[in-house]
């Protein structure tokens, strides 16, 4: 699974790890829990997240290239090698 990035959420922040590293950043004070990934692409994803305020599953977008930016981080160099992102929640 070295190819494979992790996504999670606690309280008002979702993280994003991969390689050692761990992005965290600030989300929607209602989400509850990411469900599925339905597409990785190079630093966009697109997810099923659970919310308070519904009963049903919201498609939800991540760009991961503006806050790689705001971190200083080689966006490509961090992007490149990751295939596949998993959700998990210890």
């Amino acid at each position: 699974m070295e190819d494979t990035a992790v996504l999670s959420s606690f309280d008002k922040y979702t993280t994003f790890s991969f390689g050692g590293k761990t992005l965290t950043f600030r989300t929607c004070d209602g989400l509850e829990r990411y469900v599925k990934v339905l597409t990785w692409d190079n630093g966009y994803l697109e997810v099923l997240a659970k919310y308070r305020q519904s009963d049903s599953e919201i498609e939800e977008y991540i760009d991961l290239e503006p806050i790689l930016e705001r971190l200083y981080m080689d966006k490509t160099a961090f992007l490149k090698p990751i295939k596949n992102v998993r959700i998990d929640y210890a």
